[in-house]
């Protein structure tokens, strides 16, 4: 009877050793019992791709920030002096349900020891998209203008959105919403709300590295259509390599109702380098 506990004993113990061996093992013993042992593969749909400098845990798919600065710089002395000098940051990301983008710009110019440049401008806007054209959005939006003797002016506001376009290279899109604007133009605090209608394209050359863009807007005061504000921009980048490009564009800023002694229409061509990272 010992002897005989003692086959099954060992029995036992080959059968837990051979669940790692990728085979059929058969293990024999006189006069108690004969035990078969089998590894299982189950074998499901799944496909999972395993980065080796992760070692092996996967990643989820990655939507990084896109970013670029860019700056200006003329100078001219003799029968004129002037300086201008024009810097700006961008980034904006995209997954498939959000999209955010950021950006602040400024300029500095000074015309026969006259100021006639001096803005700094800052926006955000946050797109929640309901489907592959439909869009909420939430702007925010801050500009200076010491030569049309704007101090500040700050706009914050919600709207909805469509792409009539959004392919890979070439989106287009309409906006409208409402506005609160705050605003000390001149000597005068004021605030008020306006409407929002509003436009932008953009359009990637691949084979060239250079890409053409254009925006619009319109803002009339809710209770007052002829105090209105229109911002408009179009430029053009060309790629000098991977990350820097010479960029060109054009704005032109409205006030329908500007501070005293000032032009309705400001327009300004800015011309520099961009470094993208």
């Amino acid at each position: 009877m010992k002897k005989r506990i003692a086959h099954l004993l060992v029995a036992i113990s080959l059968l837990t050793a051979g669940e790692a061996f990728a085979q059929t093992t058969v293990i024999t013993t006189t006069n108690v019992v004969t035990v078969t042992v089998t590894n299982v593969v189950t074998i499901t749909n799944f496909l999972v791709k395993a980065d080796a400098a992760t070692n092996g845990v996967v990643q989820p798919p990655k939507n990084p920030w896109e970013s670029s600065v860019s700056a200006g710089l003329t100078l001219t002395r003799g029968n004129s002096s002037t300086l201008l000098v024009t810097g700006g940051i961008q980034t904006h990301k995209k997954t498939p349900t959000d999209e955010i983008g950021l950006g602040a710009d400024g300029g500095y110019g000074v015309n026969n020891s006259v100021r006639d440049v001096d803005t700094l401008h800052a926006y955000s806007q946050y797109n929640h998209l309901f489907s592959e054209r439909v869009y909420g959005y939430l702007r925010a939006e801050a500009l200076h203008d010491g030569v049309a003797d704007l101090q500040y002016r700050i706009n914050v506001g919600p709207g909805v959105g469509y792409y009539f376009l959004n392919e890979t290279n070439t989106t287009l899109a309409g906006e409208f919403g409402s506005t609160f604007v705050n605003q000390r133009l001149g000597n005068a605090d004021d605030n008020y709300a306006t409407l929002r209608l509003a436009e932008r394209f953009e359009h990637k050359f691949n084979n060239y590295g250079a890409r053409v863009w254009e925006s619009a807007e319109i803002l009339p005061q809710v209770n007052q259509f002829n105090n209105y504000i229109m911002n408009a921009e179009i430029g053009i980048e060309s790629a000098i390599s991977k990350s820097i490009s010479l960029r060109t564009f054009v704005v032109d800023n409205f006030n329908n109702e500007p501070a005293a002694g000032r032009q309705k229409n400001d327009v300004k061509l800015v011309s520099g380098i961009s470094y993208k990272f």
